[in-house]
């Protein structure tokens, strides 16, 4: 019996975020190990199928670095970074279009329908969603790496309407319609942005930021964050995704997660649990 018990206080504790989030769009940025692992992908799958029961609007937009890596190394394409960024000439950003908007893209729409849902797969270029001009950077030229100008989410909302899980792979494409390597974070708060959602969610495969000695931070306030940066606490990978959250949040995210995609179930307990969630929470 308290078995049951403890189930039915689950649903308790949920049902005020229930009703908060009916009909608002969570932008879910879906990448590293979650991606791999079948027991997180089915999860995930699983959580995003929920939301969408429930009357919440789910937007999924998907990376896909290692997919990218090892379709290269396959074909004999060598790869050079600067500061981080993949250069990204013609014959490579044929195998991103080829892996982003194909394999991958493909492979999240086929999960979340198996989990009982309906998706669409999209890639940023797809109704002049994500227009884009290169990406400039000290230290080389990136080439076919793309950096947002502007967001048309039409397409999105239509779909969200009509009951469907957008799928979004990070491709845009410039004014002449060439197209570009989006970093998947950046494409994912743009979009939520534009479709002024509730949350965006990024899945990491840390825990969330933590401090200066070591331990989780639950909640980070847009200035803490800043002067965490400043300090040299928030380092190194973590920055562009926390500037990422910060950038959400100016343009009207309501709240921002930094959430631990290696954890079963990561989305559902970020967003109905009464407790400290499974990462970080960024607020204005």
């Amino acid at each position: 019996m308290k078995d049951l018990v403890d189930k039915a206080a689950v649903l308790v504790e949920a049902l005020p975020y229930m009703r908060r989030f009916v009909g608002r769009t969570i932008v879910i940025k879906y990448g590293g190990h979650a991606m791999q692992d079948d027991e997180l992908r089915a999860s995930f799958a699983v959580d995003v199928v929920l939301l969408k029961y429930i009357g919440v609007r789910p937007v999924i937009v998907h990376g896909g670095g290692p997919q990218i890596k090892h379709a290269l190394g396959r074909l004999g394409i060598e790869s050079s970074f600067v500061n981080g960024l993949r250069v990204t000439d013609d014959a490579t950003m044929e195998v991103v279009e080829m892996v982003l908007g194909g394999k991958v893209n493909r492979e999240i729409v086929e999960l979340v329908q198996q989990a009982g849902g309906k998706a669409v797969g999209l890639t940023g270029s797809d109704g002049a969603m994500l227009r884009v001009r290169p990406k400039r950077v000290e230290g080389g030229d990136v080439k076919r790496v793309g950096e947002i100008v502007a967001v048309d989410s039409t397409v999105i909302s239509a779909l969200e309407d009509a009951g469907f899980v957008p799928v979004v792979a990070p491709i845009g494409a410039d004014q002449k319609g060439l197209t570009y390597n989006v970093n998947a974070d950046e494409a994912a708060g743009a979009l939520a942005r534009a479709l002024s959602a509730e949350k965006l969610m990024l899945l990491t495969d840390v825990e969330g930021v933590r401090d200066a000695s070591g331990q989780l931070i639950s909640q980070l306030s847009v200035e803490e964050a800043r002067k965490s940066i400043a300090e040299g606490t928030i380092r190194e990978g973590m920055i562009p995704k926390v500037e990422c959250c910060m950038d959400a949040l100016a343009g009207g995210v309501s709240r921002t997660h930094i959430i631990d995609g290696r954890v079963l179930h990561a989305v559902l307990l970020e967003i109905f649990t009464d407790d400290a969630g499974v990462g970080t929470l960024l607020v204005p």
